[in-house]
């Protein structure tokens, strides 16, 4: 049935009774209405409720997604890295302190320096420029002759030169240094499809996450990375990787119905019906309108070539 004809045949009808007179019925139809099932509209509106809450609360998180802690070879690369910047943080100590400061750590300061008398997006973005500018984009291969090479922020400055994860350890160590809290920065390595791994720096700023990638000068929100699947994210607390949310909407099995028409969940709020087991699109109500975070499967936590 067409939508005109289905709207035509629900409007209120002339009906003749058995002695002739015409009467106005309400609602009359040629086809049965469906019945209300007050139960199925409970369910609809607390899945909608549920969702507005579990956005509300995601709204602080990174990519509005949990983390879990991760062992494994992104872990130990990152703990290796860590130790070296402990040490690197000795010599920028000393620097402060007006003892002798070798060239390399002064170049560090300066980068620093790009974001002093700054705050909130304006410290982040020259900092982040800085970096951008102060780097050749290298590959590991071209430079070290392997694959993967994690390198602390002085080796990266005395080279000049690194890829993506080179440069967003540096600009984790100078935003940390410009005044940021270990709560607002992170390093964050992303799948980018079809297949590239890549690691960027999250800094947040009055409560919005904003991106800091090598690619680009500009900043933008966590929630505008369309076609990035995140997967690990690195911090002063060790590796984590990001996990799904466990429901972002009532999939069949959870309806309060056993009718052949499964309880829908709310229409901003959209899931694939096997999420759990497929770890299928992800999408997030913000403002309005959907941010497609995701474009493909969570893929396994094998060890990125970044």
């Amino acid at each position: 049935m067409s939508p005109e004809a289905s709207k035509s045949s629900c409007r209120p009808k002339a009906c003749r009774s058995s002695n002739g007179s015409v009467s106005k019925r309400q609602n009359h139809c040629d086809e049965p209405l469906v019945a209300f099932d007050a139960a199925e509209a409970a369910a609809f509106i607390e899945v909608s409720l549920q969702a507005v809450r579990q956005d509300a609360t995601q709204n602080d998180l990174l990519f509005g997604m949990e983390t879990e802690p991760v062992a494994g070879a992104v872990a130990e690369k990152w703990r290796a890295v860590k130790i070296d910047i402990d040490r690197e943080q000795q010599v920028l100590a000393r620097c402060r302190a007006l003892v002798t400061c070798p060239v390399v750590a002064q170049n560090l300061l300066a980068i620093v320096a790009e974001g002093t008398g700054r705050s909130g997006v304006a410290r982040v973005g020259l900092i982040n420029r800085a970096v951008n500018l102060a780097i050749t984009s290298t590959s590991d291969e071209a430079q070290w002759g392997v694959v993967d090479h994690w390198s602390s922020p002085f080796e990266t400055l005395q080279s000049h030169r690194g890829d993506c994860e080179d440069y967003a350890i540096l600009k984790y160590v100078a935003l940390l240094h410009a005044g940021l809290s270990h709560d607002d920065v992170k390093i964050v390595i992303l799948h980018n499809l079809p297949m590239e791994d890549h690691a960027v720096v999250a800094a947040r700023v009055n409560g919005q996450w904003l991106i800091l990638d090598n690619r680009r000068l500009a900043l933008i929100h966590d929630t505008e990375m369309v076609g990035s699947i995140p997967k690990f994210v690195l911090d002063e607390d060790g590796t984590r990787r990001f996990v799904p949310p466990k429901r972002l909407g009532l999939r069949p099995s959870d309806s309060v119905s056993n009718s052949a028409s499964p309880t829908k969940p709310a229409p901003y709020t959209r899931t694939m019906s096997a999420y759990a087991d497929a770890a299928p699109l992800i999408a997030i109500f913000r403002g309005a309108k959907f941010k497609i975070l995701v474009a493909s499967a969570l893929l396994a936590a094998e060890t990125p070539t970044i």
